[in-house]
């Protein structure tokens, strides 16, 4: 099958989306896919990653660089651009096995001219501070070109400017850009190195910008090629200084030259789908969508570094300030966990040095311990406002409570921290601060909780769950769940902790007001709504089931402006049992091993009707749960939802002027998710793995890798067999669970089991 999406019409209406659909990445910076001629007027960005920036009141956001592959070309005065000049043939398409955008463009300038404008480009996987870029030209008469490339300062910002100070230069034929941001003074250093033998050069200085002008005498039918070579550093990079490290690694990259650069490029993609592509076979829809899921995933993974995650719209752009939210750790984590737990290790290490941020949180609403950011960024201090949406109607701002009542993100950091423990039984996770991070979100939860001494429990009140149409709310059943969950893991850490670092032990329980034996009366306590003994079915907070039992459809006729917004204080949904997202669900397919098939059918049956799916979190949850109680033709349009929501670009792009648009990681890791963990049904609690495969009817098959406590597996399930196969030595013993039985397999062999 191709590993290649393109389209073969230019269509301006879909330049937006393209950008998202047609990116490249490499953790350290995501370039959108954008064509040379365009600029910050088509959203062209540069997005690096971990660099923000706060322009006087306005929000703060990460920072785009200079655009060092900005192009534009002209033939006989006319610029080849596909917005003003006549397009007889465009082509733009992705390599997303390789990670190489190409473009190729025919213009029409005269009755008998034609000229073609061919690109190619990669975001460095071996070099990470570099971008690659070779252009090809030929026209069908002979004709004068001029090429203006070069760095171009003038970049897209939505709450900027963030760049000043900026200072171009030009050295032994490698132009340089060095600009300063707003706020905390970071240097941000573009350089530019060009491999051309035709034409000739003049400089050219801009207020925002340095270019190179190439003038050209064409030659019927000859091709002209040239390469750029871009390199992007921060003064927050390891460097000592960063605009000489953006010249160095331009000019080697200059020497290296394009093809031996795309080679070592290719080899490392060709790595990353050794060790995570999914394979199903007689479905292409959904393969090609699942593997563009993947792409997403890793051209956004920070490999290099473990003061980074991911944000909420990865680095397309500077959507919802380049945050990064709950969706991390339960929708992306996943996927890391169980095929590159080195990845893993570094989302859940941004948390422990997030810390900080997080106890700062805790203290200003009068909490112990760490109350994590609802939007995180670079020290873990919450970016998040408390007033997130306008009323359409009044035109004010809308006092929401996601940065102070969606107190579960503390729960998630510390489910996702534990998980990775769990997966790898690295202890120095723990012992790197991954305990202590845990601790504190415990001694968080029990400063925040209520003892009802009437009813002899703890009870969570006051808060907002994964549902936001419901604000402030009591005993949120994911909430309460995942709470008890951090209260229970706490002691285990501790446990645990006292054994591989006693000193770091009782270093942590001597600085603490919080005692395990106060941990121990919550944990015993704590009230978890439980399913009704008739229906089943679980409250997703108190009293939920007295509101409003109004149909989807006839909610949605009641809404007289299309942008309004459904929850809050006023919202149409807010006094009725609509939802926005999965809630209970999730709960479920998180505890899946402790709920059984009835409840979660039950469970499922009625809230999927109720479930408005107003956010890209909830198809994939959806899918799995009901992948999980045998209902795959149930599941298979929510895994589909989830896993074409970037190709298609269906996703709402604006919000009035605003500009809300972006890829969507979590639904690219939720994608993952449903076919893995879903469809084949695998669940790992640490040391054995449960396969429970319901696949859809369209799928004859699915394989995939799963890399779990340093052992590389092959597993390959059908409708009548799961086969297992192993490389490598066995440092730990993992067993797996099919039909019930359990069964070990020894290293280099297979495993067959049928299943009945």
């Amino acid at each position: 099958m191709s590993w290649i999406i393109k389209e073969d019409i230019f269509d301006k209406d879909r330049i937006t989306t393209n950008s998202n659909k047609y990116m490249i990445g490499n953790g350290y910076m995501g370039y959108r896919g954008t064509l040379e001629e365009f600029d910050k007027t088509q959203l062209t960005a540069t997005t690096l990653a971990g660099v923000y920036d706060r322009f006087e009141d306005k929000w703060r956001e990460p920072v785009n660089a200079p655009n060092g592959l900005a192009t534009k070309i002209y033939c006989d005065g006319e610029e080849l651009n596909t917005l003003t000049a006549t397009v007889v043939q465009h082509t733009q398409q992705l390599d997303y096995f390789h990670g190489v955008h190409e473009r190729s463009t025919t213009f029409q300038l005269a009755e008998d001219h034609i000229v073609t404008f061919i690109s190619r480009r990669f975001c460095s996987a071996s070099r990470l501070h570099l971008l690659a870029n070779e252009i090809v030209l030929q026209s069908s008469k002979s004709a004068a070109f001029v090429i203006h490339t070069g760095i171009d300062g003038d970049v897209w910002d939505i709450n900027g400017p963030h760049l000043e100070q900026l200072n171009a230069t030009a050295s032994e034929n490698i132009l340089q850009l060095d600009a300063v941001t707003h706020e905390l003074k970071h240097t941000v250093s573009v350089a530019e190195a060009i491999s051309v033998t035709f034409g000739e050069q003049q400089l050219l200085l801009h207020e925002y910008g340095v270019f190179r002008e190439i003038k050209l005498d064409a030659i019927a039918n000859e091709s002209y090629s040239f390469q750029k070579y871009v390199a992007v550093y921060t003064s927050l990079d390891d460097a000592q200084n960063c605009s000489l490290a953006a010249y160095s690694e331009s000019k080697k990259a200059l020497v290296a030259g394009f093809k031996l650069l795309l080679e070592e490029h290719q080899q490392v993609w060709r790595e990353k789908w050794k060790n995570s592509d999914v394979k199903i076979n007689g479905d292409d829809k959904a393969q090609e969508a699942l593997r563009f899921s993947m792409y997403q995933l890793h051209i956004i993974a920070p490999g290099h570094s473990e003061r980074l995650s991911i944000p909420a719209r990865g680095l397309s752009g500077q959507v919802y300030k380049g945050a990064v939210f709950w969706d991390t750790e339960m929708f992306m984590l996943p996927f890391f966990l169980y095929t590159q737990p080195d990845i893993a290790r570094n989302l859940m290490m941004y948390r422990v040095h997030t810390l900080e941020g997080a106890r700062r949180k805790a203290a200003e609403y009068g909490y112990e311990g760490a109350f994590f950011a609802w939007e995180s960024q670079e020290t873990g201090d919450d970016a998040c406002t408390l007033f997130n949406v306008n009323d359409v109607f009044t035109g004010r701002p809308m006092r929401t409570y996601f940065r102070d009542k969606q107190v579960h993100i503390s729960a998630d950091v510390a489910h996702g921290i534990w998980q990775y423990y769990t997966f790898t039984g690295d202890d120095s996770m723990l012992t790197d601060g991954g305990a202590e991070v845990i601790w504190e979100c415990a001694r968080f939860f029990y400063s925040y909780a209520y003892y009802n001494s009437r009813k002899q429990r703890y009870e969570i009140l006051d808060v907002t769950g994964p549902d936001e149409y419901h604000e402030r709310v009591s005993n949120n059943a994911f909430t309460n769940k995942l709470v008890k969950r951090t209260v229970n893991i706490a002691l285990e850490a501790m446990e645990t902790l006292k054994v591989i670092n006693r000193v770091q032990y009782e270093t942590l329980i001597a600085g603490s007001e919080t005692t395990i034996e106060q941990l121990h009366h919550m944990n015993n306590n704590l009230y978890v709504p439980s399913p009704d003994e008739n229906s089943l079915l679980i409250e997703q907070f108190d009293r939920y089931f007295t509101l409003e039992d109004v149909k989807l459809p006839e909610l949605k006729s009641r809404i007289l402006n299309k942008n309004e917004y459904l929850g809050g204080g006023n919202g149409i949904a807010t006094t009725t049992q609509v939802l926005k997202q999965a809630d209970v669900v999730l709960m479920l397919h998180l505890f899946k091993d402790q709920y059984d098939h009835a409840t979660k059918q039950a469970n499922w049956t009625y809230y999927e009707p109720r479930t408005e799916h107003g956010s890209s979190l909830s198809s994939c949850i959806y899918a799995m749960v009901a992948a999980d109680v045998g209902s795959s033709d149930w599941a298979y349009p929510y895994f589909l939802r989830t896993a074409t929501i970037d190709l298609t670009g269906d996703s709402k792009q604006y919000v009035g002027d605003l500009y809300i648009g972006g890829t969507h990681p979590a639904a690219n890791g939720g994608a993952w998710m449903a076919a893995v963990l879903g469809f084949a049904g695998v669940h790992f609690n640490g040391q054995r793995v449960q396969i429970k495969p319901s696949l859809p009817e369209q799928w004859c098959s699915i394989q995939f890798p799963l890399l779990l406590k340093g052992q590389l597996f092959q597993v390959t399930v059908d409708s009548k067999t799961v086969v297992i196969t192993t490389q490598g030595e066995h440092p730990h013993c993992i067993s797996f669970e099919i039909n019930e039985q359990l069964h070990h397999i020894e290293a280099g062999q297979e495993l067959r089991v049928e299943l009945s």
